[in-house]
């Protein structure tokens, strides 16, 4: 099989959404993530195989949106490129199919990622209004046109919100908060415990950026309207745990535990990296970030959807006969502060993993320290197409940092999967 290289990659600052949609498109995000990665390099834009991008909620005007990032970057017409959708997990997704057609020999350059733009998610009629449109459009004379509009109802102008049905299971009928409420209950989760989690999110995030160690891997971005994103705009500095012990719970107003303050933000950004096979590594001389050596997936009830890395890093783990303790740095991705640990308790039961997982021994919890050392989607957000992208580069600079190593990026995914890839940077890797 031949080797995967993760050469270059660069991310958009996350922006938190706001109460209208954002001033970028979810192409535009990607463009703005690609085009230096791309303008980096010794070869042309034309030179790649393929771009693979991963993106769940693409605006109607983006019909296979990686072909249109592809072309706005001016790979040209020749060059391939699809989309893929695994929701949360999509700009993973990308990166493991880029990795398996390099491995295959199928490809020796990829460019992978992932974008969303969350906020521009569409907002439509709901069926009702829908069959009044069709009648009224089906009306052949003005008798038949005057009996469907005496069939209009203010009713029919309720909104269904296309965001709120993409994050809720429709055979279990919960939202993901409802699932990670589920997951507090089922491990004793405190509402405190998911407070102080949350507000480490941010702590961490405020302290990778005030030191410099976002830089190599955020692009500012540019606004039409003069203003411009070098900083990813859901970090809250100013928070403590009194101010987040006073939000409601969303999901269960009564009995809740899972709060806005402790959940990921629904944000837009995009997330690009470079793949390459070692013969073009070696051709055009490049460097690299990383190596990509495996990855996994897995799945698990929808209820419990928020446990799918401990399934997906186990089985990963096991196949490559790792321990927690090999792996210097783990990304998990902060979809809920409940859900991060409900997956460190889950992997830290005996009884967990004997009944689920099919092992002797439990893995163990990842060390916290080595745990989303720099924050994760809590503070820094949650753009679901680009997540996983983001998750994967983030770690390779963070492992380049501290002298290389394995890590793992992890995350759960809706509909009851999760994802986990192994990479590793060459270094002393204690």
């Amino acid at each position: 099989m031949n080797k995967i290289y993760i050469v270059d990659g660069a991310r958009t600052p996350f922006l938190k959404a706001r109460a209208e949609p954002g001033p970028f498109s979810a192409s535009d995000l990607a463009v703005a993530a690609g085009r230096p990665v791309l303008a980096r390099q010794p070869f042309a834009a034309s030179a790649l195989d393929e771009v693979i991008v991963g993106c769940v909620i693409p605006a109607a005007n983006e019909a296979n949106i990686a072909r249109l990032i592809a072309l706005r970057l001016g790979c040209g017409k020749s060059v391939p490129a699809f989309t893929v959708q695994r929701n949360c997990a999509s700009g993973l997704q990308a990166i493991a199919t880029a990795a398996e057609h390099i491995a295959l020999g199928r490809a020796q350059l990829v460019l992978a990622g992932g974008t969303e733009a969350m906020s521009h998610a569409p907002i439509q009629w709901n069926a009702a209004m829908s069959r009044w449109l069709g009648r009224l459009m089906r009306a052949r004379n003005p008798l038949d046109r005057a009996r469907a509009l005496a069939r209009f109802r203010p009713a029919l102008l309720k909104p269904v919100y296309a965001l709120l049905l993409g994050l809720t299971d429709p055979l279990v009928n919960l939202s993901m908060g409802q699932t990670a409420e589920i997951l507090a209950h089922r491990f004793g989760i405190s509402r405190e415990a998911q407070d102080v989690y949350a507000l480490q999110s941010h702590r961490r995030l405020a302290a990778a950026f005030d030191a410099g160690h976002l830089r190599a891997e955020i692009e500012t971005l540019y606004g039409t309207d003069g203003h411009f994103y070098d900083e990813d705009t859901g970090l809250r500095r100013d928070t403590d745990l009194e101010q987040l012990a006073q939000l409601r719970p969303v999901f269960d107003r009564k009995y809740g535990v899972v709060t806005s303050g402790n959940s990921s933000q629904v944000t837009d950004g995009a997330a690009m990296l470079l793949l390459a096979a070692e013969e073009a590594v070696q051709r055009y001389e490049l460097p690299v970030l990383g190596e990509w050596l495996d990855h996994e997936w897995a799945g698990v009830d929808p209820s419990q959807m928020g446990l799918g890395p401990v399934h997906a890093v186990a089985k990963l783990l096991v196949r490559q006969q790792l321990k927690m303790r090999d792996l210097r740095q783990m990304e998990l991705n902060e979809a809920f502060a409940a859900q991060v640990l409900a997956c460190q308790a889950a992997w830290d039961s005996a009884e967990y993993s004997r009944a689920e997982l099919g092992l002797d021994t439990p893995l163990g919890a990842m060390d916290p320290e080595r745990l989303n050392p720099e924050g994760g989607a809590i503070s820094n957000g949650h753009p679901v197409g680009a997540s996983g992208a983001r998750l994967a580069l983030h770690l390779l600079h963070a492992l380049r940092r501290q002298g290389g190593g394995l890590g793992v990026a992890t995350l759960c995914i809706g509909g009851g999967q999760g994802g986990a890839m192994l990479l590793k940077v060459e270094g002393d890797n204690k």
